[in-house]
């Protein structure tokens, strides 16, 4: 009674057609056959035999028979699938942190401003005022950035803070 060995893992097998012939190889091989009929029937002189026809057969034929060889028990195409893979992916990944997708925004309440706007110029050190405001408490804040009664200046600070400072014009 024969015994065959079964491969742990299937998925890595290959079918085999003929002898060592693979599906895949068989596939390329019957690419010059077809080049080669398409070629015969459609360019002129129609359903004639060329000099111009088969150079081109030739070549088609010659650049299949190269990829359907096997190297180091892989189809060539796959190597060149592998190798071209290689060279198209990105060498580059650039991650924008500039991103406001779930990141909590840091912006003061309106009310609170324009008590510190008034008084913005006696107060030297004041204490940052960090909540979250909602879109009509932005568009009212930008309002009162582009009011021509109020000034708007940023400052920068000796360990990297931000000031921000609106006055009143007298």
């Amino acid at each position: 009674m024969r015994t065959r060995i079964i491969p742990a893992q299937i998925t890595t097998v290959e079918d085999k057609i003929a002898g060592n012939i693979s599906v895949t190889q068989l596939l390329i091989l019957m690419i010059p056959v077809i080049f080669t009929t398409s070629v015969f029937i459609l360019l002129p002189p129609h359903m004639q035999i060329n000099a111009y026809k088969l150079v081109f057969s030739s070549i088609v034929l010659i650049v299949n028979l190269i990829l359907a060889f096997r190297f180091k028990g892989k189809v060539i195409a796959h190597w060149l699938i592998i190798l071209l893979r290689y060279n198209m992916r990105p060498r580059w990944y650039v991650l924008d942190k500039n991103e406001s997708y779930l990141r909590t925004m840091h912006v003061p309440t309106l009310k609170k401003l324009h008590k510190h706007a008034a008084q913005s110029s006696k107060i030297q050190d004041a204490k940052p005022v960090v909540k979250d405001i909602s879109f009509p408490g932005l568009v009212q804040l930008e309002q009162l950035i582009k009011d021509p009664a109020y000034t708007f200046s940023l400052k920068l600070k000796k360990r990297g803070g931000l000031q921000v400072a609106l006055k009143q014009i007298s």
